[in-house]
């Protein structure tokens, strides 16, 4: 039993158990991100046509690799190495790990099963975001028959599917209680910046959906994160 906050929770003991439901969670978060990506790809190609304008710069044909591999990479990575250590985290891992200077055990084991709990609803966010994308779902272009998305999460950013990776980029640091997703998380913030510039700048070379994207843009002038970018 441990005292956290002023509230008696019951928390796991256990350093291996603590490590396990945190490889469960990603594990369950990434499988739920491919197997959704792969599901609505199929309808969106099947309902809005193949993408039929991609990038022509250098920038904007690299920067949708290096999004990915920084979201997925410290995940993938994590998962393997904590599984194939017996769920413990190997010591090069431990290196990296978040001060306890200011944290008691329990406390710290809270903060790391409060996070698990908060990517299970980062999924909920992510499959909601997804729902009103639709049939406009693409890596980086623009498809055959494009239209602006405007509901949901998009009435408040632009971009809420970047949003919610970095809200899980945020999660997964306090999950592992490690400085290394920082790095990933870095790297992921520079790459939706530059990527969401790539893909607006696609959509008003469109002139069938520019007047009506430059006026949600006035509408709604979060890109990411509301009232700042």
């Amino acid at each position: 039993m441990y005292y956290i906050a002023g509230l008696t929770s019951i928390l796991p003991s256990s350093t291996q158990t603590v490590e396990g439901l945190v490889v469960f969670t990603t594990f369950r978060q990434f499988q739920y991100s491919l197997s959704r990506t792969r599901t609505i790809a199929t309808v969106a190609n099947a309902e809005a046509g193949p993408v039929c304008v991609t990038p022509t710069s250098f920038i904007g044909k690299i920067i949708t690799p290096i999004h990915a591999l920084s979201i997925f990479i410290p995940p993938v990575t994590y998962i393997l190495c904590v599984t194939f250590n017996r769920f413990a985290q190997p010591a090069w891992m431990q290196r990296m790990s978040l001060p306890d200077t200011y944290f008691k055990h329990e406390n710290k084991v809270g903060l790391r099963v409060a996070a698990c709990a908060a990517t299970f609803m980062v999924i909920r966010f992510g499959a909601r975001v997804l729902t009103h994308l639709g049939s406009q779902w693409h890596l980086i272009g623009r498809r055959e028959k494009s239209r602006i998305v405007q509901t949901g999460p998009y009435a408040v950013v632009r971009h809420p599917l970047y949003t919610s990776a970095l809200i899980q980029g945020l999660f997964f640091t306090l999950m592992t209680w490690s400085y290394a997703p920082l790095v990933g998380l870095g790297i992921t913030t520079g790459a939706s910046a530059v990527k969401v510039l790539v893909e607006e700048d696609l959509i008003m070379q469109d002139p069938a959906v520019a007047e009506e994207y430059r006026a949600y843009m006035q509408r709604v002038p979060a890109r990411l994160v509301p009232f700042l970018w």
